[in-house]
Order: structure tokens, then sequence, then C-alpha cells
């Protein structure tokens, strides 16, 4: 199974690989992809991890075709190309010229152009990323059932997380307020609104995630005094960021890649959308459709503009501050009372 990147992207694939370990317990799967994703797959049975050296080793065609022999060596019977870019063709090519039965996602390029063009646009749901992967599985022999999806326990916190987190002994609740880009990020000043009133609440506990110094300083200003608002970002190591996820109550998140794994976790995910549009495809896995707060299309009816969120439209600068605080807030609320 290939999928190399983006992390949104790969924590995707979890949900459905989840699932076919379940209902096929008989046959390996060997996921290829970056080493930093490994720890999403940790767990799954009959799921083995092959970590991509895409710097050195596997670096240009000829490392491409190190990395066919590096895989062929482990008695592949078929190639899943969950990616379907010009690395994973090549690499399922080589496959496939060999005599291995190989498929690939169709992503839907053509309905997803419809869906963001400015003329003409055609305003209606596209298959999801997660249904698309199914359906690659399927063209292989394995069709794959996720109507009633198996999530991991919650981890068990260690003495290191929990001397940053503290012990849970109320809500949990997490933010993840930026994207990669500009397009999908809620205004700062407001998502500081959300974070105030979240604050007020004695009774929880905000854990703001991020990366790298930019984002980092960014938490640790919306941070401001409040003891029960935590800057995890730079804190701790990636897998126990995913172990301090599938301990929250809700997650709080842009359309970006921390959405996608509080989803594989099972968690509830309440998503703000602003260039883009859960009608691409990227909703969260397993979330109802009232969990994903869309910006204002009376106002702004061009949106949805991109797939994801790299297109500027003139005019459609400020689309998420038709998004109130309020019912931000209002919905996250309603989630925790819901348990």
């Amino acid at each position: 199974v290939i999928r190399l990147s983006a992390m949104g992207d790969v924590a995707m694939t979890v949900p459905v690989l989840r699932a076919f370990s379940l209902q096929y317990p008989d046959t390996k799967i060997t996921v290829v992809s970056r080493p930093f994703f490994q720890p999403f797959f940790d767990g799954i049975p009959n799921v083995y991890f092959f970590g991509v050296d895409l710097n050195e080793r596997h670096k240009g065609f000829f490392g491409l075709m190190r990395l066919f022999s590096d895989l062929k060596k482990l008695n592949i019977d078929a190639v899943a190309d969950l990616h379907n870019v010009l690395r994973s063709q090549v690499v399922r090519t080589f496959f496939a010229l060999s005599g291995i039965k190989v498929a690939a996602t169709n992503k839907g390029r053509a309905a997803k152009k419809a869906l963001t063009r400015l003329e003409n646009k055609i305003l209606e749901p596209v298959e999801a990323m997660i249904e698309r992967h199914c359906s690659t599985f399927e063209k292989l022999g394995f069709p794959i059932d996720l109507t009633n999806p198996q999530f991991p326990e919650k981890a068990i916190l260690s003495e290191e997380i929990t001397a940053i987190t503290g012990g849970k002994s109320k809500n949990w609740i997490g933010i993840a307020p930026f994207a990669q880009y500009e397009g999908k990020v809620y205004p700062i000043d407001l998502i500081q609104e959300v974070i105030d009133e979240f604050a007020k609440n004695q009774n929880q506990t905000i854990f703001l995630f991020g990366g790298g110094d930019k984002e980092i300083q960014l938490l640790n200003q919306l941070r401001k005094q409040y003891q029960n608002v935590i800057v995890l970002a730079g804190k701790l190591k990636f897998k126990q960021e995913l172990e301090v996820i599938s301990n929250l109550d809700v997650m709080l998140s842009m359309d970006s890649g921390n959405a996608h794994i509080a989803a594989m976790l099972g968690i509830k995910v309440i998503t703000l959308w602003g260039a883009t549009h859960p009608f691409a495809g990227f909703k969260p896995f397993n979330q109802p459709d009232d969990f994903c707060i869309t910006s204002d299309r009376e106002k702004f009816p061009l949106l949805p503009t991109s797939i994801y969120g790299n297109k500027k439209v003139a005019g459609y600068e400020d689309v998420m501050r038709t998004i109130t605080v309020e019912n931000v807030v209002r919905l996250v609320d309603s989630s925790l009372s819901k348990d």
C-alpha cells in the first residue's frame, strides 16, 4: 500500500487499513510511506511499515528502481497505490510489468474541478477519498465495509506526558488553528475569542496543537496566562501527541491534517472551512455533516474556490469571518454534552 504524503492524506488511509486488517486477517499489509508517519499504523493487526527514503536510497528514478527492488523481496502479491502521483506510478508500473496485480485510487479530479471552478460550478458532493481508497482495494479483490468502524483504545499516558497535560479529570478540548494554506485558516483574532470562551470554564482543559517556531510563538500568544490552556507544540514527540489526541473529548480543527488524525483515532472532530469545502471529499472520517462549519455561500457564492486552499480569489480573503465565534463555541459545547 503506497501513500507517501501528506500528513492528512496518510491519516485518511488508517481507517481503511484498520477495517481491511479486521476483515482479511490472513492478509499481510505493508504500508510504504515516509518514516515520520509510522506511528499512525502502530497496533493495527497484520500491518507492517516500510519507511521510504526519498532523500537518499529511493531518490530519483534509479532510487525508485531500488524501492521496487526492496519491496519485491517482500513477496508482494498486489499493490494498492493510494497516492497516484508520478513516484508511485513508476513503482506500481514496475510491479505491473513483473506480473503483479496493481490498482490505483482515482482522485476524481474532473469532479473536483467542477466543484471549485468559478463559472458553471457544480455544487455536489464528490466521492470521499476514503471511499475511493476502498474502491482501489475492491479492484484487487478486497471489498471493505466501513459501516461499523472500530477505533483503538485510548492511549495510557506516560508520566512524561502527564507532567505536561496533567491527569484527566475533566473535558479535554484540542484546538489545531493552523493549516498549510491561509485560505483554510480561521482568523487569529477570532480563534483567540474561541479560546477565551473555553478558558472561562475551569472544568475543561484546552490543548493547542501546531508545529514550527512561528506557530509555537503564535500559540503561546493565544494561550495568554490561562492555567487551563496548554501549548503542546514543541513539547512532545509525535507519537506522544497522538496519544494525547486519543484522549481528547473533541478536536476543533481547520481542514487540515490534525482533523484527520483525530478522526482516525475515533475522536469527535469539528472542522472550520474557508476556501475549501467538505463536498470535495476530505470531510474527516465518520463525522456528522453538522460538525463541518462552512463559510457563508450567500455572501460568497463562488465558494468553494479551491480543493487545497492554495488558490486566491480577489474579495474572498475574509470568507471565514462569516463563521461566528458563537456558532463554533456552541457546536463544541453541544458535542461535549452528548457524551
